[in-house]
């Protein structure tokens, strides 16, 4: 049976179809909004045995077919995802993760498939609700229905679901999903936004967007008809009061301990010890499985932090509720690197170095909807020292492609234009030690690094992560600065980024049912106050981006020529071009527009080349000395080449500053002179003067 809903939303009807595909999947519905459809699919499968977690895992795909497009490099298909659809298949999975319920472990998959794009309407927010809807219509127990939307802002309205066209005007990209009462995701990349702004968009995006296409998947999920299928595991209540009796008064004594690392080891110790009595090793039969005991205490820990924070305002490393943790911060403590930060806040530290680099360094993205050229990269590394593990090392994860992508778009804001600052720039962030926060770090390591480096950028970035622990009471406490445990057993990670101005990047990812609007508002504003303080601090390391870039930098010198002379800089088989990358060492590209990249390692092979273009690209001016290479003799005089292709007859008389009876008494064939331009005539003939330059130089002489 087929089934299909329509309702206009943002400046496009939104239709959503089931029962015409994928039919063998538990769930499948295809979403078009535009010319953009986009197919999710949803399938279970039993849990594996001994699985103690929610096995949910998300794929996204952009087929290059969808837009007509063939895929980049040698094989002519698709392989590992991209980076877009990485970060897109997060933001898929992050909102949808705590709408399923509390001890429902099955394998769950969803595939998201773009089928065609219009190359106007981005289709990962159409894929969010594509698997939104697949999962509304399958047997699979979801606490939904839940959709997502894309809000801009161009000429101070706010707009749902914004082409590329009107993002490009656009102070802000924001990306709110949830279901009909709350929020459960926010992505934000703004231009110094305040908190009201930022707060209403939300709000706005929730009401216009969110709330309709729930309304919509309500409908179809009634229509569909499909029963929910699954039972709720009993919970093992003899033995949580067993273990509660035995071992709460003693992991309630471990959780006062302030430092992670012994905090840690104490509540390891009393896991070890629970197992060892009751499930000794020695007894065949043991009452309780170890996994059992380890699962129990998992809980009755998570129950006992949260009861800390909300009865007693507690925290596990007994900072108050909106205390910053002790900050740190260095710059240029390493050698050779164009721009070096060390950021240490409590027990999560940043290592972030900036890399200066031409145009040759840009990074080429070739995406379903376009493809471009970046000039600002971050990344982030999370190695397994930095939390005391011992773990397999590959290729970055989604979790480290997603910090990083924050971290990129959170200092996107404050980066010196183009035209002013000409550097392709790389930020690397490694995590040196990490206790909650390390992405909010990078970002305050990766402002220092860049002021380090020398980049102009307009205004320090800090940021800051605001926890939350939501009691069944509708009590809720408001953390600032949030360590790992909070992360862990808190039902809030509000991440937000900014300059003193405003916000220029957020993340919200929340464990609870929903985040309500007042509070959302409320943990804006602390956030904003934590911001301030960190800044402060941040201002004292390094307060102004240093004036000159490293020695140890390329010198980037940028010029604009006629695009007519592109030609004559090239030269016949390159040749000119190549003549003065080798003389002066220096690496030129040239755009089609005219502009002129010189890079060198040295600022004065990069000044010569500049000047080498110029002469070969300038037309000849009146009244200027040139430098030029005697090409022939004659008997009247000499014809010296003062450009490339360009050349001019400097006469006999001309010479020198006295009388000259033979030419060659003066000049050879070969010979670098200097020479004035002192006539050009009505057929674009050169006249030069040696004389001139003589003159000129015994005047300044004297």
């Amino acid at each position: 049976m087929t089934l299909k809903v329509e309702r206009a939303i943002g400046a496009n009807v939104l239709s959503i179809e089931i029962g015409k595909v994928a039919r063998q999947a538990a769930g499948s519905a295809i979403v078009r909004y535009g010319d953009t459809v986009v197919l999710g699919t949803v399938v279970r499968a039993a849990p594996r045995e001994g699985v103690d977690f929610f096995p949910l895992t998300v794929d996204y795909r952009e087929k290059m077919s969808a837009a007509g497009k063939f895929p980049g490099g040698f094989f002519k298909r698709e392989g590992r995802p991209t980076m877009k659809e990485v970060l897109s298949a997060r933001m898929i999975d992050r909102p949808m993760r705590p709408l399923f319920p509390e001890g429902f472990n099955d394998e769950v998959q969803i595939q998201v498939m773009v089928l065609a794009a219009d190359l106007q309407n981005d289709p990962d927010v159409i894929g969010m609700v594509s698997a939104a809807a697949a999962v509304a219509v399958s047997p699979i127990p979801f606490n939904g229905p839940f959709a997502g939307v894309r809000v801009g802002r161009v000429d101070g309205k706010y707009v749902i679901n914004p082409t590329q066209a009107q993002l490009e005007y656009s102070d802000m990209d924001l990306i709110v999903a949830g279901h009909m009462k709350a929020v459960t995701m926010i992505e934000l990349g703004g231009r110094e936004l305040s908190e009201d702004e930022v707060a209403d968009a939300i709000e706005f995006g929730h009401q216009n967007g969110v709330i309709p296409i729930c309304e919509m998947l309500a409908e179809l999920e009634k229509q569909a008809g499909q029963p929910k299928e699954w039972e709720r595991p009993e919970r093992p209540t003899a033995l949580l009061d067993e273990l509660k009796s035995r071992y709460l008064a003693d992991l309630r004594a471990a959780k006062r301990i302030v430092r992670k690392q012994e905090r840690n080891d104490a509540v390891k110790a009393i896991y070890e010890r629970a197992v060892a009595e009751l499930c000794p090793e020695t007894d065949p039969n043991p009452k309780y499985e170890p996994g059992a005991v380890k699962a129990a205490l998992g809980t009755i820990e998570e129950h006992l932090v949260r009861d800390m924070i909300l009865s007693e305002g507690l925290r596990p490393d007994g900072r108050r509720l909106d205390e910053v943790r002790a900050i740190s911060g260095e710059v240029g403590w390493l050698p050779r690197v164009h721009g070096s930060s060390l950021f240490t806040r409590g027990e999560t530290q940043a290592m972030v170095v900036c890399t200066l680099g031409t145009s040759r360094d840009e990074q080429i993205v070739d995406e379903m909807l376009m493809e471009y050229s970046k000039k600002f990269m971050l990344h982030y590394n999370f190695p397994p020292f930095s939390v005391g593990e011992v773990r397999r090392i590959g290729s970055p994860g989604r979790r480290e492609i997603g910090h990083g992508a924050l971290a990129e778009r959170s200092l996107e804001a404050v980066l010196p234009k183009p035209d002013d600052f000409p550097y392709t720039i790389r930020i690397v962030s490694d995590i040196l030690e990490s206790n909650g926060s390390s992405s909010m770090a990078s970002v305050c390591g990766g402002s220092l690094a860049l002021m380090d480096a020398g980049v102009p950028i307009t205004a320090q970035v800090a940021g800051i992560s605001i926890g939350m622990v939501l009691g069944d009471d509708g009590r809720y406490k408001l953390l600032a600065d949030i360590i790992g445990e909070e992360d862990h057993f808190g039902d809030m990670d509000f991440k937000v980024s900014g300059t003193r101005k405003g916000i220029t990047g957020v993340q919200l990812d929340i464990k609870a049912t929903g985040l309500p609007h007042p509070i959302m508002r409320e943990a804006l504003v602390l956030a904003r106050k934590c911001r301030l303080k960190i800044l402060d601090i941040m201002d004292r390391v390094i307060d102004k981006p240093r004036p000159a870039i490293s020695e140890h930098a390329p010198r980037l010198l940028t010029l604009k020529i006629n695009p007519e002379k592109i030609g004559k800089l090239i030269g016949p088989g390159g040749k000119s071009i190549k003549a003065i990358q080798t003389e002066t060492g220096a690496t030129i590209d040239i755009e089609d527009d005219g502009t002129v990249f010189i890079a060198c390692q040295d600022a004065k092979g990069a000044e010569r080349a500049r000047d080498l273009v110029e002469r070969i690209t300038e037309d000849v001016q009146i009244g200027r000395v040139y430098e030029g290479r005697v090409a022939s003799i004659k008997d009247f005089g000499a014809f010296i080449e003062i450009a490339e292709g360009t050349d001019g007859l400097c006469h006999v008389s001309e010479l020198a500053d006295s009388f000259v009876k033979n030419v060659t008494d003066v000049v050879k064939i070969g010979d670098i002179v200097k020479v004035k331009v002192i006539a050009i005539d009505e057929q674009g003939r050169v006249k030069l003067s040696r004389k001139a330059v003589l003159k000129e130089e015994a005047a300044g002489r004297r």
